[in-house]
């Protein structure tokens, strides 16, 4: 019965978000979706010549997953896809799901984001609702598709704001232990010592990006959840 009930709910959302379009998800009216049409667009042309297979691993969110560009090297032989954009927030990326995630009918999407927007001004509730809307989109367009969260982590560059992003870490890992199709990957130790801060030489001179030396650590995290 409950099964029943939650797909009739997932068509309904289904029906909303054809009518009225990837908008009706964002509260953040004043919101800027339009600075990053030259990205989307990129991608978009990119994929009329070089069509990306479906069914495969989409990796999506901010500058941390922009900048993995030994992606298809840290999974080899595995259909992943990135479609990562900096500087975006998970309302950009919940915006953009027509173009830049359901095209491509992935069987799991990766989303790493939310520090932009803590940065910005945004509570750490904030974020999270932000992610609940965007789990309900995809799943309302693509139910059985798993959700992968991997976790915000500090960084030198932004140390002041590790504790919001813990209570990010927090809220989503709790609400993923909850749902279905949901799996959370814990990035938050991943660039910190011995002594509990970040190890500059993970970061690039901005001390903000993963340098590839983080991103090997990255990869050895999310590996197991690159799988057929």
């Amino acid at each position: 019965m409950l099964y029943v009930m939650k797909s009739i709910v997932l068509l309904l959302l289904a029906a909303v978000v054809s009518v009225l379009g990837p908008n009706v998800w964002s509260a953040d009216t004043n919101h800027n979706f339009g600075k990053w049409e030259k990205d989307i667009s990129a991608f978009e042309q990119s994929d009329a010549t070089n069509p990306p297979a479906k069914g495969g691993f989409l990796f999506t969110g901010s500058m941390t997953i922009a900048n993995w560009k030994s992606l298809a090297q840290d999974f080899p032989g595995q259909p992943v896809l990135n479609r990562g954009f900096g500087g975006s927030e998970i309302v950009d990326v919940t915006h953009f799901a027509d173009r830049i995630i359901f095209p491509y009918a992935p069987r799991k999407v990766f989303l790493r984001a939310g520090g932009n927007e803590l940065w910005a001004g945004k509570s750490a509730e904030q974020v999270f609702a932000d992610f609940q809307d965007f789990v309900t989109l995809v799943h309302a367009k693509l139910p059985s598709a798993e959700i992968v969260f991997i976790s915000l982590s500090p960084s030198v560059a932004r140390w002041k704001q590790r504790d919001v992003e813990k209570s990010v870490n927090t809220m989503a890992a709790n609400f993923v232990s909850k749902t279905s199709c949901l799996k959370y990957v814990e990035t938050y130790d991943l660039p910190l010592g011995t002594n509990g801060l970040p190890r500059p030489e993970l970061f690039l001179d901005d001390q903000l990006h993963f340098s590839p030396a983080c991103y090997r650590l990255l990869a050895e995290r999310v590996r197991p959840l690159v799988t057929n």
